[in-house]
């Protein structure tokens, strides 16, 4: 009962540490907060309630993404292919949390219209007001998209039942999560490219461990014994995640501070105690640790460390955003116009020399890189110490394609593939058909299934890759003429409409179209050559008209570009004529863009033409070898039954 008590009394602390903390830093404030950024206040009313459901919507979003991980990947699991998850209490803290996400988040829509550009609320009764007033702020529209991923994820734990059915939910909980982030503070100032694509690993990484550390506490405070295995699968997710968080807030700090003292500014200092309270809460985790190595962890004080750890998530969330109602010294910093699009300036033309030595890190994909190779050599080394093997080509092809997604985007080809179109579409046909020609053919599925077979402590993940497998969804992911129209018509959508333009304007969007290319890409390459078994099999021959379909669409889309580069209309041009580079020849540009694309899609095309003939080939071969070894051994009466046949039918011709 005390440990009920103790934490009883840490979520009361926490939650009015987490609601003080940003609504004292906007009062004391007031309208500084908005007169530096050329605002008119818009009164303690806007603000003031504006600061209180952001931290409710933060520590909600919190909840619902833990109790997702909770009933996942942390709980013991169920037996069977898709299991019943929805039992105890995590479902209904599940839907309480998602509940008041989606309130929250729709109240902000509303709200951030007036708070963002400065508006009094009695101004709301004005025709059209609120209309215009979300339009013009990318804040509203933000919270927006995170009203509706929530409004979804609450319907889905009002329906859900099975493993699989929270697996959507997971997904759009991402979008949830990143839609203010990243159209926040980082999307302003020089280098914002590095601080946005830091926050989106901090954000995903804050939620989902921080979130999964308060279901755990709410758990036990419910008198809920939490299996070992739950405790041991949490200690694991905080082990991983905490050095990303410290990592990526590293970024975040050089980014935010441009260049000032930390302790100069309120940003600074809040940056301090975000630091002291990864240190506290790593100490906690630390301590537990080593209580459990000893022997010494008991029920009492487990709740007393799960205490301790959600005051100290709290006060993470209420300095983080208490820091979202401060103007970071970032903002004032002197900003070009390739800054405010890109978050970094291009003054030399791209150059063959430029494009191969003018490198700068695509923070992103390149952590996606290294999770993914590591990932994929830790499961060959855990095969090869069971002594068993694994196909050299296989790593070597999985390598060679995520080291082509480093290549061409954080060499000068990334760096360039903003303001200039042809290089733009080298990246582009890069991510769509180089890499993932060459990941396909590392079967990483096949391989993690193998190495995590049998009663490994790996063994959780086979199930859990099998469940997915066995998903409806992916199924109907892996339609063919879904794969099809997804793998051709982005082209023609995207840049035939004001997609690309809108797109282009924004850090988040140019990482959104690489990653879009990219999943496409794999899901295309995959059904043709790829070395995992799809959900939807293609035969050989389906699998040689699935290619040969798409090349003409390739060639027409490199035509239409080369003919509108003389012609016109080119393809976002008020992006590109908004940058002004005196180098650029935007005709010139689109004309190399469609060569690109008309070459770039034809000759990978043809390369997996010749590779799947190989495979065909080799196919058949070990069919026919099959075949063979079961006639010699008796067990194929097939050629028996053909003699047979023939000998009936010219005893009847002898008749």
């Amino acid at each position: 009962m005390l440990r009920r008590y103790v934490l009883i009394g840490a979520f009361i602390l926490g939650g009015a540490t987490v609601i003080a903390v940003p609504v004292i830093t906007a009062m004391m404030l007031g309208d500084e907060a908005y007169s530096v950024r050329e605002l008119r206040f818009p009164g303690f009313d806007v603000a003031v309630t504006t600061t209180v459901l952001q931290p409710v919507a933060e520590i909600s979003g919190m909840l619902t993404v833990g109790s997702i991980m909770h009933l996942l990947f942390l709980d013991p699991a169920r037996k069977g292919h898709d299991p019943d998850v929805m039992a105890g209490s995590t479902p209904k803290l599940f839907k309480i949390a998602s509940g008041v996400w989606a309130a929250s988040a729709g109240a902000l829509v509303f709200l951030t219209a007036f708070d963002s550009n400065g508006t009094p609320l009695s101004r709301a009764a004005e025709p059209g007001a609120f209309s215009t007033l979300w339009g013009a702020v990318d804040a509203p529209r933000a919270w927006t998209v995170t009203f509706v991923a929530a409004l979804l994820i609450f319907f889905a734990s009002m329906f859900a039942s099975r493993w699989t059915g929270l697996l959507i939910p997971l997904w759009l909980s991402a979008f949830a999560i990143l839609a203010p982030v990243v159209t926040g503070h980082v999307l302003v100032g020089p280098s914002h490219d590095f601080g946005g694509d830091a926050a989106v690993y901090q954000s995903l990484t804050t939620t989902a461990v921080f979130g999964s550390v308060l279901v755990a506490a709410i758990r036990t405070a419910a008198d809920e014994l939490l299996p070992v295995v739950t405790l041991r699968r949490l200690a694991i997710l905080v082990a991983v995640g905490m050095p990303v968080i410290l990592a990526t807030d590293a970024v975040i700090t050089l980014f935010k501070l441009a260049g000032t003292g930390i302790g100069d500014t309120l940003t600074g200092r809040f940056i301090i105690a975000r630091l002291m309270l990864w240190a506290a809460i790593t100490a906690v985790w630390a301590i537990a640790v080593l209580l459990w190595r000893r022997g010494l962890l008991q029920a009492q004080m487990i709740a007393g460390l799960l205490a301790t750890a959600a005051l100290g998530i709290s006060a993470w969330a209420a300095v983080t955003v208490a820091m979202t109602r401060v103007p970071p010294p970032q903002y004032f910093v002197p900003t070009s116009i390739e800054q405010v699009f890109m978050g970094f300036e291009v003054p030399d033309a791209p150059t063959i020399f430029v494009l191969f030595t003018h490198w700068r890190p695509n923070l992103l994909l390149l952590g996606a890189v290294i999770t993914a190779i590591t990932v994929y050599l830790l499961a060959v080394r855990l095969l090869r110490r069971r002594g068993d093997s694994w196909p050299v080509g296989r790593t070597i092809s999985w390598t060679l394609g995520w080291l082509t997604v480093i290549v061409v985007t954080s060499s000068g080809f990334g760096k360039y593939s903003a303001p200039d179109f042809g290089v733009h579409m080298v990246v582009h046909m890069s991510l769509n058909m180089l890499a993932p020609i060459l990941m396909v053919l590392g079967g990483i599925v096949t391989l993690l299934l193998r190495a995590t077979s049998g009663d490994s402590p790996w063994a959780p993940a086979h199930a859990w890759i099998t469940r997915v497998l066995h998903w409806r969804f992916l199924r109907f992911v892996y339609h063919p003429l879904l794969v099809f129209v997804l793998f051709v018509g982005s082209y023609y959508a995207l840049y035939f409409t004001g997609i690309f333009e809108t797109l282009m304007r924004y850090h988040w969007g140019h990482q959104l179209m690489n990653v879009h290319f990219l999943i496409v890409g794999y899901l295309y390459y995959s059904l043709v050559i790829g070395v995992d078994r799809p959900p939807r099999p293609l035969p050989h021959i389906g699998k040689l008209g699935f290619v040969l379909a798409a090349m003409p669409f390739h060639a027409f889309f490199g035509v239409i570009l080369m003919s509108g580069s003389r012609e016109g209309p080119l393809v976002a041009e008020n992006f590109y004529q908004y940058l002004g580079l005196p180098w650029a020849d935007l005709s010139a540009a689109q004309a190399m863009g469609g060569g690109v694309a008309w070459a770039g899609g034809e000759i990978p095309l043809m390369l997996v033409v010749i590779v799947l003939g190989v495979q065909w080939s080799r196919q058949d071969s070990r069919e026919a070898k099959r075949r063979d070894r079961h006639f010699d051994a008796g067990r194929d009466s097939e050629f028996d039954d053909y003699n047979a046949m023939l000998e009936k039918l010219a005893n009847r011709r002898t008749r």
